[in-house]
């Protein structure tokens, strides 16, 4: 498998630029060119496997921290010697989370104007049709050994206790300014030369199909029409077919690299990839390409599965992206 630096601008770019990434700005052009379907899978069906699937994964029943992450909350904060109360816990629910509902909480300290704060995650309902929760839970795990997330500060049945990042979480917008983009090309790169243990399977294809058979599963037959549901068999076929080969480098890959999983360090421009649910071995050029992807999405409107192309970066912008991507060693992002 050739090193990333050995792999040719122009491979990427004519990828990237040919029929099957030229992506249109109406959706409804895909019928005559189905061929792209398979790069905005992710995006388009999990939000309406989601829908279809009638569950509301980032909201609890009961809406309130679970019994089992307060006691974990408070045994952490007991240990802390500045904390002046370690059950004077305040919850403050942070918004952007589409599989799972997270908390910011805080501590007053003895100290003026500053306070402990550890993020909650409560695990989503019904999000186990999109992914393995205990492979998520192991790369979460390693990613925080790597020091390339959050530390994990403590598990419960339902959920974990992370690190609280004080960084701010990117925009839709700032995925299309020049120096973040920079920034996170350079990271990406670091995240692909990750070294995890364990099987380096590309599950990529079959968790496409798997998708495409609980779409197929929840649809009615119209809306499996609509959505050009009949066609993605062969189009997952062909991309997995393109990214097949010696000549396509795999690396670990995030698989969901959406404005929400990004946050930036103000002060040091630093980058970290968040939220793990979806990375896994495969073909670092899906990867880049989904990252693309995710330039035409909005999830804060009324219909977040719906992309719009207008926003999917010019060649030129691709270009650049890669190029800085194919320069870094990573260490910039760090």
């Amino acid at each position: 498998m050739p090193p990333t630096s050995a792999i040719p601008l122009a491979f990427f770019s004519s990828a990237f630029n040919s029929p099957r990434f030229g992506l249109p700005t109406d959706p409804h052009h895909l019928r005559s060119r189905p061929q792209i379907l398979p790069i905005f899978l992710r995006s388009h069906l999990h939000s309406y496997l989601t829908m279809a699937a009638g569950e509301n994964s980032t909201k609890s029943k009961e809406g309130r921290l679970p019994k089992e992450a307060i006691s974990l909350l408070e045994s952490l904060a007991s240990k802390w010697s500045d904390v002046t109360d370690s059950k004077a816990l305040q919850v403050i629910p942070l918004k952007g989370a589409m599989t799972n509902e997270v908390y910011q909480i805080k501590w007053s300290t003895n100290t003026d104007e500053v306070s402990r704060n550890v993020l909650v995650r409560v695990y989503g309902e019904g999000v186990d049709i999109f992914f393995d929760r205990s492979n998520e839970i192991k790369m979460f795990e390693f990613m925080s050994r790597q020091g390339q997330g959050p530390r994990l500060l403590g598990r419960f049945p339902n959920g974990r206790l992370e690190e609280f990042i004080h960084a701010r979480t990117l925009s839709a917008s700032d995925l299309h300014d020049p120096e973040i983009s920079s920034l996170i090309a350079a990271k990406l790169r670091e995240f692909h030369d990750l070294d995890m243990p364990g099987s380096r399977e590309v599950i990529l294809w079959n968790r496409l199909r798997k998708w495409l058979g609980d779409a197929k599963r929840l649809c009615s037959e119209n809306e499996s029409d609509q959505h050009l549901l009949q066609t993605l068999d062969e189009e997952i076929h062909q991309l997995e077919k393109m990214l097949s080969g010696d000549q396509h480098r795999i690396g670990l890959c995030h698989n969901d690299l959406q404005y929400g999983n990004i946050m930036m360090d103000e002060t040091t421009k630093s980058i970290t990839f968040i939220d793990y649910e979806y990375a896994s071995y495969g073909p670092i050029a899906f990867d880049i390409a989904n990252h693309f992807c995710e330039m035409a999405a909005d999830y804060h409107t009324d219909t977040p599965h719906i992309l719009d192309f207008k926003k999917y970066p010019s060649l030129e912008n691709r270009q650049k992206f890669l190029r800085i991507y194919l320069s870094s060693t990573g260490s910039n992002s760090t």
